[in-house]
């Protein structure tokens, strides 16, 4: 007859004491450790609509798609639970910090409706003012802005974001709303304070 090891008989004795290392789950709620890797969520408030997890995710599981519905641009941002690997890539990764968080979440597993394993928001994208097309979100301009403090002011397109928010300005029709798309030729020198594409602003300094 061979003797347990004592290491092996100290296990035993602490196992009678302290009871099982495994919990009733599914009788009883099972409670993560703090820094479990659980389902990740949008915050839509502190999101700004980047796409830099989309770019970091291994796994494909955050898409995005941009569209100009009646003159006004929208980027909407889906992330699928049925394919997320839960690596904290997206995380790790936002601009914000806050943007997308993993919960403790584990327990979200089905066999019929797997279309509802996702989470969709919205963000509102600025126009260029010169042709129309999608630019940045609009609330990723009021990040870069607050990031850059007083240095906002070295930039066209964040100065009048800045003071747009401040309800100083006005687009060139009277109203808050983006400006009409205009020809090439018809740039002056004032449409350099404008909300501009990268191509459109380089027409404009070159026409003006």
């Amino acid at each position: 007859m061979k003797y347990p090891k004592l290491r092996e008989l100290k296990e035993a004795i602490k196992a009678l004491i302290k009871g099982p290392y495994t919990t009733a789950y599914p009788f009883k709620p099972h409670k993560p450790y703090e820094r479990f890797r659980g389902r990740p969520y949008f915050h839509e408030d502190d999101c700004m609509g980047c796409t830099a997890c989309a770019q970091v995710c291994p796994s494909n599981a955050i898409d995005y798609e941009d569209t100009v519905v009646n003159g006004k641009g929208i980027r909407k941002l889906v992330i699928h639970w049925d394919i997320c690997i839960f690596c904290g890539q997206c995380q790790a990764n936002c601009p914000t910090t806050k943007g997308i968080i993993l919960s403790q979440e584990y327990d979200f597993a089905t066999t019929e409706n797997r279309e509802a394993l996702k989470q969709e928001i919205e963000k509102e994208l600025m126009l260029c003012d010169g042709c129309g097309s999608q630019v940045l979100p609009y609330d990723q301009y009021l990040w870069v802005a607050k990031k850059l403090g007083p240095l906002v002011f070295s930039n066209a397109s964040l100065i009048l974001i800045y003071l747009r928010v401040l309800e100083l300005a006005l687009s060139a029709d009277g109203t808050k709303e983006r400006c009409i798309p205009k020809a090439d030729s018809e740039y002056s020198r004032s449409d350099r304070i404008k909300i501009l594409c990268p191509k459109c602003r380089r027409e404009a300094v070159l026409k003006s």
